[in-house]
């Protein structure tokens, strides 16, 4: 079925989910929404986060969306429950990847880092309830890290204090593997790698969502019969000028961007 399938995120993160898409599903043509101009969606109210989702999601849907990556983890824990429940097409979220850290973590003691939104959540509650035995399991929140990435500032040194702040206490209290719960933040892998060491192991859960993507496109005979390349297209709710070359930068090509159309919310900006 040559239709697109939607991809959006409160920013850039998403962008870390796109790239994996792209490489598992190369012939599928793709709309993805940057809402750079309301991030970070960590500290908005669920009300907003969830008015905002469905906004989004029913732009994509206006554009042939046959299925959406809610590509934010923030967005995911508030809102993705509502999404299933108003639209009929195959939505795929994120979750962070406590499972496959606890079968590869020797120290049994696992560090995640998250927006506050992510942690505060009633869905990674339940995700902790699921995972705890024999672990322990240290939230991290990140204050000002998605700032930093939307600006662009992948390797500056606010940036790098801000991972040191948050990584280097995890490591102390014995974490040897960092759970990345946030999708901004596999755009600093290399960086936090450096910081963490060789020894510590790195979770993304980026991977398996393109996977569980193709297998929700498979099963519904949504997957595309097109034997070329597929499109991309990209919009923002924030400046073009500066979008276009962070986007460029991560994608490691000059894309074209649009700007979003107005979405008006119900609810206050908080």
């Amino acid at each position: 079925m040559k239709q697109p399938i939607g991809v959006f995120d409160s920013g850039i993160g998403g962008l870390s989910v796109l790239r994996e898409i792209r490489a598992l599903l190369p012939n599928e043509d793709l709309l993805y929404v940057a809402d750079s101009g309301f991030a970070p969606y960590g500290h908005r109210s669920a009300a907003f986060i969830i008015q905002r989702a469905l906004s989004i999601s029913e732009f994509l849907l206006e554009r042939g969306a046959k299925a959406i990556v809610v590509a934010c983890n923030t967005a995911t824990a508030v809102a993705i429950e509502k999404l299933r429940q108003k639209f009929v097409i195959p939505i795929v979220g994120m979750e962070p990847g406590i499972k496959p850290a606890a079968a590869i973590s020797k120290s049994k003691v696992i560090g995640v880092l998250a927006t506050e939104g992510t942690l505060n959540s009633d869905r990674f509650s339940t995700l902790l309830t699921r995972s705890t035995e024999n672990l322990e399991i240290i939230v991290q929140p990140c204050p000002g890290l998605v700032e930093q990435i939307e600006a662009g500032d992948f390797t500056g040194s606010a940036t790098r204090a801000l991972v040191v702040r948050y990584v280097l206490p995890l490591l102390a209290r014995g974490a040897d593997t960092l759970v990345l719960g946030c999708t901004h933040y596999p755009l600093l892998r290399t960086l936090i790698a450096q910081i963490a060491g060789p020894a510590v192991h790195i979770i993304d859960t980026g991977p398996a969502v393109a996977l569980q993507l193709q297998h929700r496109l498979v099963t519904s005979q949504l997957h595309t019969d097109n034997s070329q390349l597929g499109t991309q297209q990209f919009w923002t709710s924030s400046p073009l000028e500066r979008q276009h070359a962070v986007i460029s930068r991560v994608l490691g090509q000059s894309i074209q961007i649009n700007p979003l159309p107005s979405i008006d919310n119900e609810v206050d900006k908080t």
